[in-house]
């Protein structure tokens, strides 16, 4: 279901690295160490800084300071975005949309914007020039940094089709957009100025009349795009839904044909917002395989990902694929199910659940394997909210950036919800059992760890020496789960 996360799960990041320029993917030479002000830490995605360099042994990351979250959680938890962090500053967004600025120095609270308006995440703001930017489940909203009051505020959608991303803020323009959730909903992806936040275009992602609209739905992002130095906008897109179908239209039959643009990578100019170029992953998708990750500009490539499972490059200026691989576990994963329950893998909430990261010319890909049995009839609301997302497993992959080959495999126990983030030569992840992981980025042996409070499906940034980590979902591990930020100190190399 396009937009959806679970008790665990992905998502989340945005932000802004410093509006050095129209689409400028540079790295601010301070930004390792004071800054991360968009939700991927930079206009291309890559969540990738730098910082301290890994160490030569393994040891556990110390506690710097902790915040607690004290919200309501819901089905995704109480926290599932990327922290972003400017000027001394850190802030974040939880999962009622509420809106926090904390110390960077010590976490104490300097401002808290409450909105109230509950979505399934992942959720996450963006900061520059002064200005937060981020989202209701409705509207898109611009508040001062320094006091948190509210400058504007826009309405987009209803809460059928809620607004569920985190924004990217560039070249004086906020990108973000609707889902389509509901009989009819078509996603939309919007840019505002970022001054006023009138609506400068926007663009739907389902071309043409719903055949059946009081049945089916989709489209939009559910994470912010990329942006390169012409000012063009990568943005992977969500699945159609209803996922499988029903017995009067099985296998996808109340959206017949291939349902462009959900599934796909979409290319727009910024300024304007039209096409350049687009292609469909997974054309006519009954599996729930959005390819909704935010796409990473790596060279002359784009590389992107999502529930399929599969890693994907193009060259940048002609569109053509120049690679693709398989992550995770694959069973039953292509063509029209069957109409007996059969188990595929990746499940609802499988495969690349949450952004990936790059760096030193190596991409690296947070995996979950989790299957679900699903048919040509549908998989029932009851068994997508009541599955042990406990019983899964996860793993974080090193790719070629250049080819796709793998480079090497870290295997967890549990579901890697928690994004890749690099710095110094280390990739940060965090599983939905709560443990936080720093790898070797040269071979994944562990080289940091942590154990929080409760699970964990939202995403680590890095500044100032520091790792910032939300623990905010619920996992049978903490039957008195303990929501917060914390902020860890890096290990010196």
């Amino acid at each position: 279901m396009a937009g959806r996360v679970l008790p665990a799960t992905v998502v989340a990041s945005l932000a802004l690295v410093a509006l050095a320029g129209c689409g400028d993917t540079r790295e601010p030479e301070s930004v390792g160490q004071v800054a991360w002000s968009q939700p991927n830490a930079n206009n291309a995605s890559t969540r990738a800084v730098s910082g301290p360099a890994a160490p030569a042994t393994a040891g556990r990351l110390r506690v710097r300071w902790r915040f607690r979250l004290r919200g309501e959680p819901g089905f995704s938890g109480i926290d599932a975005a990327t922290p972003v962090v400017l000027d001394g500053r850190v802030y974040l967004q939880d999962l009622n949309s509420d809106v926090y600025a904390l110390s960077l120095a010590d976490g104490h609270l300097l401002w808290r914007h409450g909105f109230g308006r509950p979505d399934g995440g992942p959720n996450g703001v963006a900061v520059a020039n002064g200005v937060v930017y981020g989202n209701t489940d409705t509207s898109a909203f611009a508040l001062s940094a320094r006091t948190g009051v509210e400058r504007w505020r826009t309405r987009l959608t209803r809460p059928g089709n809620p607004v569920t991303i985190a924004p990217l803020v560039a070249d004086g323009l906020v990108y973000t957009s609707s889902t389509g959730q509901s009989p009819g909903g078509r996603g939309t992806l919007f840019a505002l100025d970022a001054r006023t936040g009138a609506v400068r275009w926007r663009f739907d992602t389902i071309v043409g009349a719903w055949r059946f609209p009081r049945e089916a739905s989709g489209g939009g992002a559910w994470h912010p795009p990329s942006v390169d130095e012409d000012g063009r906008l990568y943005w992977g897109t969500a699945n159609p839904y209803p996922w499988g179908g029903s017995r009067a239209r099985p296998n996808g039959g109340m959206y017949p044909g291939p349902v462009r643009h959900t599934d796909s990578l979409l290319v727009l100019d910024g300024r304007t917002g039209e096409l350049i170029w687009a292609d469909q992953v997974t054309p006519h998708d009954v599996r729930d395989y959005d390819f909704q990750l935010p796409p990473l500009l790596v060279g002359d490539l784009v590389v992107g990902a999502g529930k399929a499972g599969r890693v994907i490059a193009w060259d940048r200026s002609s569109g053509t694929r120049r690679w693709e691989t398989s992550v995770g576990v694959h069973r039953n994963a292509r063509g029209p199910l069957p109409t007996q329950p059969v188990k595929v893998c990746p499940g609802l909430l499988g495969g690349v659940e949450t952004p990936m990261a790059s760096a030193d010319g190596r991409v690296f890909v947070p995996v979950v394997d989790l299957c679900f049995r699903e048919s040509a009839y549908g998989t029932s609301g009851l068994s997508f909210y009541s599955t042990d997302y406990s019983k899964g497993t996860g793993e974080l992959v090193a790719l070629e950036a250049s080819s796709g080959s793998r480079v090497w495999t870290r295997r967890f126990g549990s579901p890697d919800f928690g994004c890749a983030t690099v710095a110094g030569g280390v990739v940060y992840t965090a599983t939905y059992d709560g443990r936080v992981y720093g790898l070797s980025a040269e071979d994944g042996s562990i080289v940091a760890r942590a154990r929080m409070r409760a699970g964990i499906n939202a995403c680590p940034a890095v500044a100032a020496g520091m790792l910032l980590v939300g623990a905010g979902a619920d996992h049978p591990d903490f039957p008195a789960p303990v929501f917060e930020l914390v902020a860890y100190r890096l290990p010196a190399g």
